[in-house]
């Protein structure tokens, strides 16, 4: 019983050695990972390209993400969901309204494909918690209640972003600021 005890008792102390390494080696392959993207936080600081003025919206398209211009080429850079094919679209436009808990009026195209006419705020809105609403077109820049699809090419031409995102976007941009869609 005692050479059993004895033998265990060296084979456990021979063995720490090597699983104290194998968790240093994971723990090393860990630093190198980069961060998943669903656990970083957002809005993230970034350099902005171009020369836009401090407030405006830009929104990258090929990207799939939205910049709000902080002045002297930085930004603050979200995640979007773009237009499907055949629905995107580049070009300027602007901050013409802002809805706290909106309410969803489909277009009669939207309808005709299986749309209802009317969904109210709430959780099966698919507009989410905020809008900012473009010039005069249909167009939005939206929360969603659909979050796994931010980062695809999946709206009718609208940016769809998550909730906290576009609630903090909302609280920084102005009626009247100009938004820019590039490629």
């Amino acid at each position: 019983m005692r050479f059993i005890a004895g033998a265990f008792a060296f084979l456990a102390v021979a063995f720490v050695p090597v699983v104290a390494t194998a968790q240093q080696q994971q723990a090393a392959v860990n630093q190198t990972k980069q961060i998943p993207e669903a656990k970083q936080s957002w809005p993230q600081e970034a350099a902005l390209k171009g020369d836009y003025p401090r407030g405006a919206i830009i929104v990258n398209v090929t990207e799939r993400r939205l910049y709000y211009s902080l002045g002297d080429g930085k930004a603050l850079m979200y995640r979007v969901a773009v237009g499907k094919t055949g629905f995107g679209w580049t070009g300027q436009s602007w901050v013409s309204m802002k809805t706290k808990n909106p309410a969803w009026y489909p277009t009669a195209r939207m309808q005709a494909a299986g749309a209802p006419r009317y969904v109210a705020p709430g959780p099966n809105n698919p507009l989410g918690v905020r809008a900012l609403y473009l010039g005069w077109s249909e167009y939005r820049i939206h929360g969603t209640n659909a979050p796994h699809s931010i980062g695809s090419a999946s709206s009718s031409g609208c940016f769809r972003m998550i909730n906290e995102d576009v609630t903090d976007l909302f609280e920084r941009v102005a009626i009247g600021a100009p938004v820019y869609v590039v490629q």
